[in-house]
C-alpha cells in the first residue's frame, strides 16, 4: 500500500503539497512514483514563472511512460529541486522528502480548500 502522509494535501493528479504560511512545496506521491517505476528524467518550471492550479508545469519521464506535472495551486515558482533534476531516482527513493519538486509562493490561499485531504486521497487511489 502506498504511503499517504497526514500532514499533506493532495491532488487528483497524484501530487502532494505541504503548506507553510503562503509557501507550498509540491512533489509527487508515493503512489505516483510506484506507478511510474524507474524515473529517469525530470523537467521542472523555471524559478519566477507564474503558474495556475491545474496547469501542466513540467514532465516526469520514467522507463515506462512520460507524465505531465500539474500545479496544485496558483502562484509563483520560488525554488526548484536541482538535486532531483540531476538525479531523478530520488523521487523513487524519497518522494516526500528529498524528492520534492518545487516551491510556490501562493497567489490565493483559498485554493487550498480545493485540494484533497489524506482521507479523500486514500479513497481516490483505492478506486484505481
Amino acid at each position: 500500500m502506498a504511503e499517504i502522509r497526514d500532514d499533506l494535501k493532495y491532488t487528483k493528479e497524484h501530487e502532494w503539497l505541504k503548506i507553510e504560511g503562503n509557501i507550498a512545496t509540491e512533489g509527487i506521491t508515493d503512489y505516483a512514483q510506484s506507478e511510474l517505476s524507474d524515473i529517469v528524467m525530470l523537467e521542472l518550471p523555471e524559478v519566477g514563472k507564474e503558474i495556475k492550479a491545474g496547469d501542466a508545469v513540467g514532465t516526469i519521464e520514467a522507463v515506462k511512460a512520460v507524465s505531465d506535472l500539474y500545479a496544485g495551486l496558483s502562484g509563483k515558482i520560488i525554488a526548484i529541486n536541482e538535486e532531483a533534476v540531476a538525479d531523478p531516482s530520488i523521487l523513487n527513493k524519497d518522494p516526500y522528502g528529498k524528492g520534492w519538486l518545487y516551491k510556490i509562493e501562493l497567489k490565493d490561499a483559498n485554493e487550498i480548500e480545493t485540494l484533497l485531504t489524506p482521507e479523500e486521497y486514500k479513497k481516490l487511489i483505492a478506486e484505481h
